[in-house]
């Protein structure tokens, strides 16, 4: 999959591409079986919430080893229209993923995620440019009443924004805080939902501020995200990093794979 010359500069404008149903239902269907099956485990890589313990953020599916490693996961992250798109949006071909993860809203229980920006804890792993993207891939359709994910339009072109230690989900993460993001909200232009089909793919910079809301709805909310990195903008060392699941230590440049890869995973690498 080749970006046209007005999707790149898009991206580098708006901060994020959008792409409706890009993977198909079958498609869609194994990689949502694939994070169904490891959502059953007991791993440091699997959180949860809730009365029930349902998982809420599942890391390292990408990887050939591990008690999450899935061969879908780790062929889906190499197509064509992952791999390729998040090449062309941080023009360079050596990429390696940062982590990749499967964040499961459960209907009803499925807990907001505040405004963030992905370098804001990226930053602190030993990373010192913010040439990074995510792509994240829809597993289930996604509605604004099931916490589908909002992007600020622009927002990544003031680069990263101090964060605050956020205890608010199961997995805590580096945040916004409310006075920053109320002025950023009032200058740029309305959030942008990315709700749509199951299939739907978005790649958005490590500095956009995104956030979702807790899922109302009667349907669960699953997305898998793949977040990428520059090879020559690996980490440096830091005193006590984050674990490998988070920080990945393997920095050997991806090759792009068959575009069947998730029915068919032989993806190299």
């Amino acid at each position: 999959m080749e970006l046209t010359p007005d999707q790149i500069t898009q991206f580098e404008e708006d901060g994020y591409l959008i792409f409706p149903e890009l993977f198909s239902t079958e498609e869609i269907d194994l990689l949502r079986a694939e994070a169904g099956r490891v959502s059953k485990l007991e791993d440091e890589c699997i959180f949860r919430e809730g009365e029930a313990g349902l998982a809420k953020s599942m890391f390292r599916l990408h990887e050939s080893d591990g008690a999450t490693a899935s061969p879908a996961y780790r062929a889906a992250s190499r197509t064509p229209r992952i791999l390729r798109i998040a090449q062309q949006a941080l023009g360079d071909d050596a990429l390696y993923l940062h982590h990749s993860k499967v964040n499961m809203k459960a209907a009803i229980e499925g807990t907001a995620w505040p405004w963030h920006q992905d370098f804001g804890s990226w930053r602190l792993d030993g990373i010192a440019r913010s040439d990074m993207a995510t792509v994240a891939v829809l597993l289930d359709d996604a509605t604004d009443l099931g916490g589908c994910l909002h992007l600020l339009p622009g927002s990544h072109r003031e680069g990263r924004q101090d964060p605050y230690w956020d205890e608010a989900t199961a997995y805590k993460l580096w945040a916004v805080g409310p006075t920053k993001m109320k002025d950023m909200i009032k200058r740029y232009p309305d959030p942008v939902r990315v709700d749509g089909k199951a299939g739907t793919v978005a790649i958005f910079h490590c500095n956009l501020l995104h956030a979702s809301g807790h899922n109302l709805s009667a349907e669960d909310r699953w997305q898998a995200y793949f977040c990428f990195n520059t090879v020559r903008n690996r980490p440096a060392d830091v005193e006590a990093p984050r674990p490998d699941y988070v920080r990945s230590r393997n920095w050997t440049p991806m090759e792009i794979g068959a575009d069947d890869a998730i029915l068919n995973p032989t993806a190299p690498g």
